[in-house]
């Protein structure tokens, strides 16, 4: 069943943060579901940009709805990641949509307001809920990268006057955290502080944690030992994932570890099966590696097992 965001977050809120997870295929978003169904947990689902442009936005929509009827247990959200203002306006208007992100944070101040704002009239007249981000991760995100050294950390004196100027639902705030697989180097981890203080200027306002794949440790050994180069990679601590939705974080955004599951199992069967080609046996291992790893996630979030009373919930 899909729902608004805004219903999963007013759940949600305080107790545990939402899983949103980025799919580009018919694997990532069976593995998904079967991992959520097996935790007992809702979801977002996430198509970037780029998602969209991989095979056709027609194709993945319909994988999705094809999915809520092999899966009707589910409950889950549709969500555009990372969209910009035209991406935003054509996901609006395509009725698929629960919420949407408009990622104008690479802009000046007062231009990122003007554009979310523009946003937020037009999805609110449709009743759907707007994601804005304010600070700038480092890192890669598909077509954005941003060097470290122009990387910003949320003001939440900014944050409080920019959601009372946009109108936003919901705000992405940069806390520590980068895209793709080197988010971090030595011991560093996310700031508590700064999410403390965007707290106390928004209380009850969700907020969103991007770049918060794990780089699990072993995956990447795994990879490696199979024949990949991915050196020095360090990833979110997921056992700050709860933490931070206790001080308000709602929505996680997974990524990168979705495709370093991928990757260590499609490099690890064809090293061990040189001579086969079928892509379908390492698919069907996918799904359930994947689903697994979906399913030790949401345990880390605190959103496994909230199903049933969401539902009850919703039923109100």
């Amino acid at each position: 069943m899909i729902v608004t965001t805004a219903q999963l977050f007013q759940h949600a809120y305080g107790k545990y943060a939402v899983g949103a997870y980025n799919i580009n295929n018919a694997e990532q978003a069976m593995g998904l579901f079967k991992g959520c169904i097996q935790s007992k947990a809702p979801f977002i689902i996430q198509i970037s940009k780029g998602a969209r442009k991989y095979t056709d936005k027609r194709m993945l929509e319909a994988i999705i709805r094809a999915a809520s009827v092999i899966f009707p247990e589910a409950i889950f959200a549709v969500h555009l990641d990372h969209g910009d203002e035209e991406t935003c306006y054509e996901c609006i208007d395509s009725g698929f949509f629960s919420s949407v992100m408009i990622d104008a944070s690479h802009d000046p101040f007062d231009q990122n307001v003007a554009i979310t704002k523009r946003v937020v009239d037009r999805a609110h007249a449709k009743g759907i809920s707007v994601e804005a981000e304010l600070g700038m991760l480092g890192g890669v995100e598909e077509d954005i990268k941003v060097e470290d050294g122009n990387a910003c950390l949320t003001d939440p004196d900014e944050a409080k006057t920019f959601v009372a100027r946009t109108g936003c639902d919901c705000l992405a705030a940069a806390i520590g955290t980068s895209h793709g697989a080197f988010k971090f180097k030595g011991k560093q981890s996310l700031h508590f502080d700064v999410l403390q203080k965007i707290k106390d200027r928004l209380p009850g306002f969700p907020l969103v944690m991007h770049g918060s794949s794990s780089v699990p440790k072993d995956e990447v050994d795994r990879i490696n030992a199979a024949g990949g180069q991915i050196k020095d990679s360090m990833g979110v601590d997921p056992n700050e994932y709860l933490p931070a939705a206790k001080l308000g974080v709602t929505k996680v955004n997974i990524d990168t570890d979705g495709r370093l599951v991928w990757t260590r199992v499609h490099r690890e069967f064809f090293r061990d099966k040189p001579g086969d080609f079928d892509f379908r046996p390492p698919g069907k291992i996918f799904i359930e590696e994947y689903a697994k790893f979906i399913a030790s996630r949401n345990q880390f979030l605190g959103s496994a097992g909230q199903l049933d009373d969401l539902r009850a919930t919703l039923k109100k």
